[in-house]
This record gives structure tokens, C-alpha cells and sequence, in this order.
């Protein structure tokens, strides 16, 4: 008679926007008691080395889309399997929120197939985040009653017919992952006629010391802002809440080029680490 295979738990838990404060009490629990954190890029350093079990591995298992190391999705999920078959408390650290522009359902999918017990703890997406630090308030009276959650990092992912809707709706949009494709966000916005009273602000690094943030009118944004790069994570907010900035903007722009998230080790197709092994310092 085979004896069912036993495995540890695995927590999904949300990091935050990036300001350590954002995390939730929750997740700060699962992290003290984990033998092994998987974590995101976009999880600040500050969480890691005050609140994880110091006697846990952390792994970097971050991606960076078009840019410097990335993990293959494959990958994170054969380390989660790993590391839960091994019966290790595996902690899945996930910048912003679990379930938002994010892989999770293939996680879920590889525990789900493989009988592993898992549980979903949710936290602050990074458009809450970037719109409470930049004194935008995402729905208002008079200004808009509805907020949508959109990416555009590659050029097939929204259709002509959305555009054309988006360019003609009063919601507030949000676009995550879009700051290298911002240019092609408002051209195609103008291309579909969109209002005169619009705006834009592109918020880098949002919810860290080294927040900044770009605003301008949507018609006026290549004459102020094309071609600029801005650094990642870069979060887009567009519609006319983002007039309230100047008025409510209680925090100051850091106005350096400086980056807040650095990356660590990635696990590379291989399996192998790029840089430095994945177990991090906490001194």
C-alpha cells in the first residue's frame, strides 16, 4: 500500500507597491516561519532582510520582460514543487498584489495538479499604491466613476475596437508594464480621439524614496515626454483625476535616476543562478 506523498505549504503572498510599510501583517507572518522564500524583482530588499525567517533560502526568481535576467515562468514552478515535496514552508513573494498582472494561475495550476496545499494571501496592488503616493485619487466625484487595469507591453495586445473605447471612456486607465511602450499608448489614444481634457502621469517607482512623477495633457505628452525612458517599474494613470495631483501631491519628487529595486540572482533557462547565489545576506 503506497503512502500518499506529503508535501510542505506553499503561501502566494502579495509584497506591496515597494514601500516595506505596504506589506501586509499577514504576509510578515508566513515570511518569519518559511524555510524558503521564491521571490519576485520588485520586492524590496528592506522586507527581505527584516521580516524572513533568517534561517530561510531566498531565491530571486524575477523577470524583467525585454530587459536584463529573467526566470522562466517553467522554472518557478519546478522550484515550487521542489521545494514543496522536500515538506519546506515555501513562501511565493509576489511585488504588488498576488493576482494582478501576474502569473499565478500557472502556479496554481502546478499546485493544483501536483495535491500541494497552498493559500492566497492578497496585499496593495501597485496602482493603489502609485495613486495614493501621488495624491490621485483613482475614482472622484465629478471626475470619474470607474478605474480600469490595463497593460500594453507589446504592441497585439489591445485591439483597434478597444482603443477606440478606451479613448472614448470616462474611466480612469491604468497601465501596468507599459512604460517602454507609453509613446505607442498615447499615439494610439489621439489616433481614436481621445478628449482635449485628459492627462497623464507616469509614476517611476511608485510607493519608494526614489518616486517621480511625470505629468502632462495627453495631447501635449510627446512634446513634453517623447522618447523618454523612464525607469521600471513605471506605472501609467490616464484621465482627468490626474488633475488632482497638483492639488493633493504629498510627497516630492526624488528627481533621481537611481534605482530602488536591484536585481539579485536570477534562475536562468539552465537552471542555473545569474550573479550571485540565490541564498541572500541579512546582515
Amino acid at each position: 500500500m503506497n503512502e500518499e506523498k506529503k508535501y510542505g505549504k506553499v503561501i502566494l503572498a502579495a509584497a506591496g507597491p515597494g514601500d516595506p510599510e505596504l506589506v501586509t501583517a499577514k504576509t510578515i507572518r508566513y515570511l518569519q516561519q518559511a524555510d524558503v522564500v521564491l521571490t519576485d524583482r520588485l520586492v524590496s530588499d528592506d522586507i527581505l532582510k527584516n521580516y524572513v525567517n533568517p534561517a530561510a533560502e531566498v531565491i530571486y526568481v524575477g523577470k524583467q520582460c525585454r530587459r536584463g535576467f529573467s526566470t522562466p515562468q517553467q522554472t518557478i514552478n519546478e522550484l515550487i514543487v521542489e521545494y514543496a515535496s522536500q515538506e519546506k514552508n515555501v513562501v511565493r513573494l509576489k511585488g504588488g498584489d498576488v493576482s494582478v498582472f501576474s502569473n499565478i494561475l500557472d502556479e496554481l495550476e502546478t499546485l493544483a495538479a501536483n495535491k500541494i496545499p497552498y493559500e492566497i494571501v492578497p496585499g496593495v496592488t501597485a496602482a493603489l499604491g502609485a495613486a495614493a503616493y501621488a495624491g490621485i485619487p483613482l475614482t472622484a466625484r465629478g471626475y470619474s466613476t470607474a478605474v480600469r487595469f490595463l497593460t500594453y507591453y507589446k504592441s497585439d495586445i489591445v485591439t483597434d475596437e478597444y482603443w477606440k473605447e478606451l479613448a472614448n471612456t470616462t474611466d480612469t486607465l491604468v497601465f501596468y508594464m507599459s512604460a517602454d511602450t507609453a509613446d505607442a499608448v498615447v499615439n494610439n489614444l489621439i489616433r481614436f480621439g481621445i478628449s482635449n481634457d485628459r492627462l497623464i502621469a507616469v509614476i517611476e517607482q511608485a510607493t519608494t524614496p526614489l518616486q517621480n512623477i511625470h505629468t502632462s495633457e495627453v495631447h501635449k505628452y510627446a512634446e513634453k515626454f517623447g522618447g523618454k525612458k523612464f525607469i521600471s517599474p513605471s506605472l501609467i494613470i490616464i484621465g482627468k483625476v490626474v488633475a488632482l495631483h497638483e492639488q493633493f501631491a504629498w510627497i516630492t519628487n526624488n528627481e533621481t535616476q537611481e534605482f530602488y529595486f536591484k536585481p539579485g540572482a536570477f534562475i536562468s533557462k539552465n537552471g542555473n543562478t545569474e550573479k550571485k547565489p540565490g541564498k541572500i545576506s541579512r546582515a
